[in-house]
């Protein structure tokens, strides 16, 4: 599960709301789900719950992606190497290839002996620490995106105990398929928000633009602000990945749960959390764990030379005496108030 930074928020911005939409009404499901919340607003004539079906939408997605649900396609592939892979399964893992063969492996979904290693995954560790050199090397010998085989809807492994753990780009298809649900329903406004990753269409109750808050941790400890600046939504999506919610500190050093797949250390820069926006949340979610990674300075340059992936970034860190900065690509600002 990654780290998130986001607020709902139901104050917006934009032009008033035509007579058609007067007579929508909003519409609030709130649940667990993918072990974190989920929060979906929506517009709509008929103001029914829809949240039983929205949980069967996680059901199935779960059936596929979840290392929590035993039988679950992706722990069978786990298990055995080999998978006949449903329509999720296939996007996501799809997805994630490219996005290693994007960032030069730098996202990389075969990184889960690494994850439980650090003590991040599913089961809670006994110990959790910095793990031996002679471990992390060997942990490093079955990562690898390459070492997955697509072939139509057939996941195979070309290493025997390589693994995949899709829990650093899952979420952000999810809230884009619960879109989508709403979509395939009629509904043309809402919001949805799943732990903090967030996708919205069309505007919310008063005809204005959905707008959500980015949370800002206090120097020197975990806690964190409300309201660090508010960003405007418009038909696209938003991630966030940070250090400050699930992390440890051994010595000086903070390492949080997101592992550098080709160092096999965890990460301990001083980024506290990256925000990307994109044309959807997929895509933002699956580029967030990448550009934490590299860095302020080449995560921005990054993006700048990637125009074709939509991408915009806000970067929050500690600086050098301790004090919180910021940092966004140009585009960024567009879409906040700040």
């Amino acid at each position: 599960m990654k780290t998130f930074f986001l607020l709902l928020m139901s104050i917006c911005i934009g032009t008033a709301a035509t007579a058609q939409e007067q007579l929508l009404k909003l519409v609030t499901c709130e649940g667990k789900a993918q072990g974190t919340y989920y929060i979906v607003k929506y517009l709509a004539v008929d103001t029914a719950s829809m949240r039983d079906r929205i949980d069967s939408v996680f059901a199935v997605i779960d059936h596929s992606l979840s290392l929590y649900k035993p039988g679950s396609l992706i722990n069978q592939f786990n298990a055995t190497g080999d998978v006949k892979m449903d329509e999720h399964m296939r996007t996501v893992v799809e997805k994630a290839i490219y996005t290693s063969k994007a960032t030069q492996g730098i996202f990389d979904i075969t990184v889960k002996p690494l994850v439980y290693l650090w003590g991040f995954g599913v089961t809670k560790p006994s110990f959790r620490g910095v793990p031996p050199a002679d471990s992390i090397k060997k942990a490093l010998s079955y990562v690898g995106y390459r070492y997955l085989s697509v072939k139509g809807d057939h996941l195979t492994t070309t290493k025997k105990g390589v693994q995949i753990d899709c829990n650093g780009i899952a979420q952000g298809y999810t809230v884009d398929v619960l879109g989508k649900f709403l979509e395939q329903q009629g509904i043309q406004h809402y919001l949805v928000d799943v732990g903090g990753e967030l996708c919205a269409k069309g505007v919310n109750q008063q005809g204005k633009n959905w707008r959500v808050g980015i949370e800002r941790p206090a120097p020197g400890d975990t806690a964190y602000e409300p309201i660090q600046a508010m960003v405007e939504l418009q038909n696209n999506g938003i991630a966030t990945s940070g250090n400050y919610r699930r992390f440890f500190d051994q010595g000086r050093t903070r390492f949080a749960h997101t592992i550098d797949p080709g160092t096999g250390v965890a990460l301990h820069n001083q980024i506290i959390s990256v925000t990307v926006m994109a044309k959807d949340c997929f895509t933002a979610d699956a580029f967030d764990n990448p550009l934490i990674l590299m860095g302020v300075e080449k995560g921005l340059k990054f993006i700048a030379q990637h125009p074709a992936y939509g991408l915009e970034a806000l970067y929050i860190y500690k600086a050098a005496d301790g004090s919180i900065k910021e940092a966004r690509s140009p585009g960024f600002r567009y879409f906040g108030i700040f």
